[in-house]
């Protein structure tokens, strides 16, 4: 039989996980570039206006601005506030007068222009990014009082430049560590495809579905099947010691029953215009697993309703783990306990499969969950809990149709597109 084209299952587990690790690769990147943005900004701030504020505090500066003679106070206050600019690593500190006009500047043939920036209104430090003679810079701009009168103003600033300089260790961090995350994906990525080629092989992603279809529909009506022989097996053992016993009349009831109750069932998928024996088949087991564990079997199968585009073992697979889920959950809830199957033709020809159950129900909040791989409302156990619903619901979704699930009764509802004639 040939296998689907397409990548094999390892390949795809490599992919998807490869591409899940660049991915978380790049955000990790991303969010520690912004925040070292954030973090050097913050800094070149805290800097300036500290900066600013220890020039604006100094006596002398006070002095010589209160003097109003600017060559004078230019002439003192140059050469400090150029050793200022290198020890504490700005790009400009300016002293200027209560009118805004310059005493000192980085750029010595600039002093006695008017500042470019923002001068509060009030005698309030200020910071701000501004574009000046430096290009832009984040500047922090403090007043400089003399008994309670503004007498000058004290400017330093940080250009953008030195700000996206100071971020080159960091990139090179950054860049480091989104580095080893990719290799480190990429070995988990590597070992992730080794052991799903150890299970699968080359097969394709589809195949192996296939396969876990095959292994659910051969396990669900097997479990069918063995119920359906044990409770023959019972009432045939009961009927021949009642033989035995001469009462004759009890026990051909006891056959008499056992025909009627296969016969109803049976009646009901051979008056389907396009019946799926196997799923007949499944059914007829799934009635008698019901009655083995104590649970009331309903069943109502229209016979306009079209046989599905499903395959035999995807069709046995979802009805097949939609009962296995209903009687789980009805065995374990309060009496009385059933389950009901109902098979119909939708208003636009589809086949609309619905089971429901006398199970305590299934929260809200998990709606969603119990469909994905893995999840599972009971202990998890050699039967392979938390495979079921997951499976069918990636069934249905390749065939076309839909799967949704309902409360008061919980009940799990598949429509599906009816087989195209060749």
């Amino acid at each position: 039989m040939a296998t689907r084209a397409g990548r094999s299952a390892a390949s795809r587990v490599f992919l998807i996980v490869a591409a899940a690790v660049a991915l978380l690769a790049v955000a990790i990147a991303a969010v520690l570039l912004i925040d070292g943005h954030r973090t050097v900004r913050v800094e070149a701030e805290r800097v300036t206006r500290a900066v600013a504020e220890t020039v604006a505090d100094s006596a002398q500066v006070a002095e010589l601005l209160a003097a109003g003679d600017r060559t004078a106070a230019s002439a003192d206050l140059q050469p400090q506030i150029e050793a200022i600019i290198d020890d504490a690593r700005v790009d400009f500190v300016t002293v200027m007068d209560a009118a805004g006009i310059r005493i000192t500047h980085r750029d010595r043939d600039r002093i006695g222009e008017p500042y470019l920036g923002t001068i509060p209104n009030e005698p309030a430090p200020l910071t701000e990014e501004f574009t000046g003679t430096l290009g832009p810079s984040v500047r922090s701009i403090v007043p400089v009082e003399v008994g309670g009168a503004v007498v000058g103003w004290v400017s330093v600033g940080v250009t953008v430049g030195s700000i996206t300089a100071t971020l080159g260790p960091r990139v090179l961090l950054v860049v480091v560590i989104a580095g080893v995350l990719v290799a480190a994906g990429l070995i988990g990525a590597v070992l992730a495809r080794r052991a799903m080629r150890q299970v699968t092989g080359d097969l394709p992603a589809g195949a192996v579905r296939d396969a876990v279809s095959s292994y659910e529909s051969l396990r669900t009506l097997g479990e069918a099947l063995r119920a359906q022989t044990h409770e023959h097996g019972n009432r045939m053992h009961t009927a021949i010691a009642l033989l035995e016993l001469g009462r004759t009349a009890e026990a051909i009831d006891i056959l008499a029953e056992t025909s009627r109750q296969s016969q109803v069932l049976v009646d009901q998928v051979a008056a389907r215009r396009e019946g799926d024996p196997t799923v007949g088949a499944l059914l007829l087991g799934k009635a008698s697993q019901a009655k083995e564990r104590g649970i009331r079997w309903r069943s109502r199968i229209e016979p306009n309703a079209p046989r599905s585009a499903l395959s035999p073992v995807d069709a046995v697979s979802v009805v097949g783990n939609l009962i296995d889920n209903a009687m789980d959950a009805a065995a374990a809830g309060d009496e009385p306990r059933w389950v009901e199957l109902r098979m119909t033709c939708t208003d636009e020809g589809e086949l609309e499969i619905a089971v429901a159950d006398s199970g305590r129900g299934i929260p809200p909040e998990l709606h969603r969950q119990v469909f994905e791989h893995g999840f599972s409302t009971k202990p998890a156990g050699r039967e392979g809990r938390g495979v079921g619903l997951a499976l069918v619901s990636a069934i249905v979704e390749d065939a076309g149709g839909v799967i949704t699930l309902t409360d008061a009764p919980t009940t799990f509802r598949v429509i599906l597109p009816p087989r195209t004639s060749a």
